[in-house]
């Protein structure tokens, strides 16, 4: 029964229609089907790309979690390291003075937060180096007042690698009163460039030069093993280092940019099956008129004894076979787009002669694409079913139809 439902259904389905309206709206549920999961795909795929691109970039160049002191500096800061590391689900810790000044090259000036860190604990807290040209990491350690600046800044204020550079620092003097700022000269022995926003806010000195500007290391920064539970490690590593301390989970100063891309790509889902979901009423509107013009021919085949499961699945499958071809088309449409994503919004970003994702704004200046070939199953199988569910209405009418008063009518 089943294969002469599909024999029948088939045949309806490529036969030519004399309404060609009933043809314009089959039309028209396909193509919308194809284009609602090959936006769908395309979507989620740039969502995907920006939540590896946080996790690769943005989270593997900040810590995953950060103490800070309430109250002046950590005056035995090796102490307090080896605290954190003790931590079972801490995999490095490393100290850090945030330093906060201007940057003057000429006439030219621009703020800047300086991070005193050690290079070599650094590198165990995270993957800065990567993205730091010419050695700049390295000859942090050397002798003298180096500096790593971001790309941003540093063609903002025209610097190369090898330039001179000078810091202005506030200085309190007697009293809390403001005084003339400190003036500090630096070499600037490196350039981060990760191609965001980093590159126009951040700066690295060596911890020993951070020390002689600063009252001391103020901040110890870590590495979890869990960076989803980032929060609950801050916390316990707080508590149990019995120290007045700000907490700083890399979720509140980054979780932002991630629950932004979660929402939108939530919403992307709900709102494209919504498109999928028109396009299927679309197959409602046309297996109608179908039934309405095959009257006829279902009175007939009620004579011949067929059931009225075998009339259902008439209908089922001439409307299922737009779910699966749209569904089909829609797959290899969002593939072919999804895949070569970057490419061609960097073609659309030249055409147009601006950048749209821009550094300074986001936290990546391109478009990212990853499929994830489970997500291309998922947005395909529902397509499929609810088309299959568009049928139900209809192929029940068709069973609705009766014999004698079509052929008594005809």
């Amino acid at each position: 029964m089943i294969s002469l439902s599909a024999f029948i259904g088939l045949r309806y389905s490529r036969a030519k229609q004399k309404n060609r309206f009933i043809s314009f709206i089959s039309l028209s549920s396909l193509i919308g089907i194809m284009l609602g999961v090959a936006v769908l795909i395309i979507g989620v795929s740039a969502m995907n790309g920006f939540e590896r691109e946080l996790r690769e970039r943005i989270l593997s160049v900040i810590p995953h979690g950060e103490i800070e002191a309430a109250k002046g500096p950590f005056y035995h800061w090796p102490d307090v390291v080896r605290q954190v590391e003790n931590d079972p689900q801490v995999i490095a810790a490393a100290p850090y003075i945030n330093v906060t000044g201007l940057l003057q090259k000429g006439n030219t000036m621009k703020g800047v937060a300086l991070r005193a860190i050690e290079p070599e604990r650094e590198d165990k807290v995270t993957n800065m180096s990567r993205y730091i040209s010419d050695q700049g990491w390295q000859r942090l350690s050397e002798p003298g007042q180096n500096l790593v600046l971001g790309k941003g800044i540093a063609n903002k204020l025209g610097l190369k690698v090898n330039d001179n550079v000078t810091l202005l620092l506030p200085n309190l003097a007697k009293g809390n009163k403001l005084a003339a700022p400190k003036r500090v000269n630096f070499t600037l022995v490196g350039i981060l460039e990760m191609g965001g926003q980093l590159d126009h806010s951040l700066g690295f000195m060596s911890l020993a030069t951070g020390e002689s500007l600063t009252e001391g290391v103020n901040g110890v920064a870590f590495k979890t093993d869990d960076v989803m539970d980032a929060v609950t490690i801050t916390r316990r590593v707080a508590f149990d280092s019995g120290l007045l301390v700000y907490i700083k989970p890399w979720v509140f100063t980054q979780g932002n940019v991630y629950q932004d891309i979660q929402l939108v790509k939530a919403l992307m889902y709900v709102i494209l099956f919504l498109v999928v979901a028109v396009a299927c009423f679309n197959i409602v509107s046309t297996l109608v008129m179908a039934v309405n013009e095959k009257k006829g021919d279902i009175a007939i085949l009620q004579t011949m004894g067929a059931s009225h499961a075998l009339l259902r699945n008439v209908f089922i499958v001439q409307g299922l076979l737009n779910g699966i071809v749209g569904a089909a088309l829609g797959v290899i449409l969002g593939l072919g787009v999804a895949l070569n994503l970057t490419e061609i919004f960097n073609l659309v970003e030249q055409i147009l002669g601006r950048k749209v994702l821009s550094s300074e704004i986001y936290f990546i200046d391109f478009m990212p694409s990853m499929v994830e070939p489970l997500d291309v199953v998922i947005i395909a199988v529902v397509a499929v079913i609810m088309s299959l569910l568009a049928t139900l209405y209809p192929a029940w009418r068709a069973t609705q139809v009766k014999p004698a008063q079509q052929l008594g009518h005809g």
